[in-house]
């Protein structure tokens, strides 16, 4: 494999060479530690054949590792400066780059034109992070077969996602998370390894799909959980409360009504907020 992308000095030669400045409104983060790409890459794909899907593949540092490992590797960009950049300085003949924003990409339709019978699809990416619930949930959501999802996240969110009961950080996303995948943190990552630095660090969350689910009522499973971190130390009455048809504050939302108005409440799974 040519010299690692993610390097301070490559990231800066590569700026230079393209005149490119990471953009606040793409959530762009350089990883310039290689080391770090390179276990989200191993930990991501658990055999060559696998088919891997990338979300927001920046200017290639963790796709060159995803490129070395997996036989085919497909990535969705929204950047429109990128897609000639990754192919120039990777030369990879087994990635293909969509040039799409993946939220509003049909997702089981482009997973089936690459898939081969009996592949594995997975995913992988440093997820920019006033998005990463949308498309997690996104994914979690899709009709298509994935196998696993490995992404890089906010730390708090991750700890969200992860924690288990009796944990400060176990809430509504916890219990769904772990409804429909077996999820693990597969390592810390400290905000120094970024260019530019963002506020927060990070950490790094593998995703396991779980393909049979024994709760006949999804809807009302979900509606529950959330219903029961409105006021925990209420949370018999709020579920009763929810399959009685009414709100997870009790009453009737009405047409309308502003739902984060409900102290506590938290969005759906299709409709998770960023700031999550």
């Amino acid at each position: 494999m040519q010299e690692a992308i993610a390097t301070v000095r490559r990231t800066r030669e590569i700026q230079d060479r393209y005149g490119l400045q990471a953009k606040k409104k793409f959530g762009q983060n350089f990883i310039t530690e290689p080391g770090v790409v390179e276990k989200i890459a191993r930990s991501a794909i658990d055999d060559p054949s696998d088919l891997v899907f990338e979300i927001g593949p920046g200017i290639g540092a963790l796709t060159q590792f995803l490129c070395e490992k997996a036989q085919k590797v497909v990535a969705f960009e929204v950047d429109p400066r990128l897609p000639e950049i990754l192919q120039a300085e990777l030369g990879a003949d087994n990635l293909t780059v969509i040039l799409q924003d993946f939220l509003e990409a049909p997702v089981e339709d482009i997973i089936d034109q690459f898939c081969e019978p009996g592949q594995k699809v997975r995913f992988a990416s440093n997820l920019p992070y006033y998005i990463t619930t949308p498309i997690l949930f996104r994914l979690f959501e899709s009709g298509a077969d994935i196998a696993s999802v490995t992404a890089m996240m906010q730390k708090e969110v991750a700890d969200r996602f992860t924690a288990g009961p009796g944990s400060p950080d176990y809430n509504a996303l916890s219990v769904i998370t772990r409804y429909r995948t077996h999820v693990r943190k597969v390592m810390d990552v400290s905000r120094q390894v970024f260019s530019p630095r963002p506020n927060v660090d990070s950490a790094v969350v593998r995703f396991d799909f779980i393909k049979d689910h024994p709760v006949r009522d999804e809807k009302l499973f979900i509606d529950m959980v959330k219903a029961c971190f409105v006021q925990p130390e209420n949370h018999f009455q709020q579920p009763a409360a929810v399959a009685a048809g009414q709100g997870a504050c009790g009453e009737d939302p009405g047409e309308g009504r502003d739902r984060s108005r409900c102290p506590g409440t938290e969005p759906g799974p299709g409709d998770f907020h960023p700031s999550v």
